[in-house]
């Protein structure tokens, strides 16, 4: 099992609590948040780590030498030299898996997603191409939702509104790898830097799509926005004992 952790972050909303790192780093109880998530992939059969990164990831470099023996995977790095959006970023990325494919987190959410239950969805469903764990949610407005079929596919992501429940993204991904430069690969044709959510994601779904999502009803936490980063200070080294 490959990962890749998005970690190039900006970080731009939590620069009233958190400056000068990136927003993986963002301290919590003490800990990097980005800890936490190397900690969360203990749990599995996790060979190799990537780590999107960008923005200040001197940081982040000199913070994964002092750790690196603390985690039973090799860690290796996808650097951007100038921003490529979420769409790019994780592209480039991709051109580091080894394997058919590589499961993908958020470097600023905390999702516990069973990931095996990712991978053997994949098997399930091979035509898939992009797999997204969906988190059930109650009375939000801060997201948009996703709408799937009897079977899982996604059909629409409809934009951010108030909603009474619902499935979002919890932004955590399996997907297959595949070269860019051959037709079948989802990010074919799309320049350098690009938007995950409209060039991959709103181009991809429907009846007709590749993408499917599962639900995954772990602890969730965002620390994008301040009022949850503080909340994660409370919660993450609890729920960590469940991680």
């Amino acid at each position: 099992m490959e990962v890749i952790i998005l970690a190039g972050g900006l970080g731009t909303r939590l620069r009233s609590v958190v400056s000068e790192m990136p927003k993986c780093m963002a301290p919590v109880a003490g800990k990097p948040f980005l800890w936490y998530l190397l900690s969360y992939l203990k749990r599995y059969d996790v060979s190799r780590v990537i780590l999107s990164v960008g923005y200040l990831r001197e940081v982040i470099f000199s913070w994964i030498d002092t750790v690196r023996e603390q985690f039973p995977f090799a860690i290796d790095y996808a650097v951007e030299e100038t921003p490529l959006g979420t769409g790019g970023g994780i592209a480039l990325a991709m051109q580091h898996v080894q394997g058919e494919g590589a499961i993908i987190l958020n470097g600023d959410t905390c999702f516990d997603v069973n990931l095996n239950a990712l991978v053997d969805f994949h098997r399930a469903h091979p035509e898939a191409q992009l797999i997204l764990a969906l988190k059930a949610m109650q009375d939000f407005d801060r997201y948009g939702t996703v709408i799937t079929d009897d079977h899982g596919k996604v059909l629409e992501f409809k934009e951010k509104r108030p909603c009474k429940s619902g499935l979002i993204n919890g932004g955590v991904y399996w997907m297959r790898n595949i070269p860019k430069d051959r037709e079948e690969s989802l990010f074919y044709g799309l320049p350098d830097k690009f938007s995950f959510e409209n060039e991959v994601m709103t181009k991809h779904c429907g009846p007709n799509g590749c993408l499917y999502g599962i639900r995954q009803d772990g602890y969730f936490i965002d620390i994008g926005i301040s009022e949850d980063y503080r909340r994660a200070e409370q919660e993450l080294p609890n729920m960590f004992e469940r991680l």
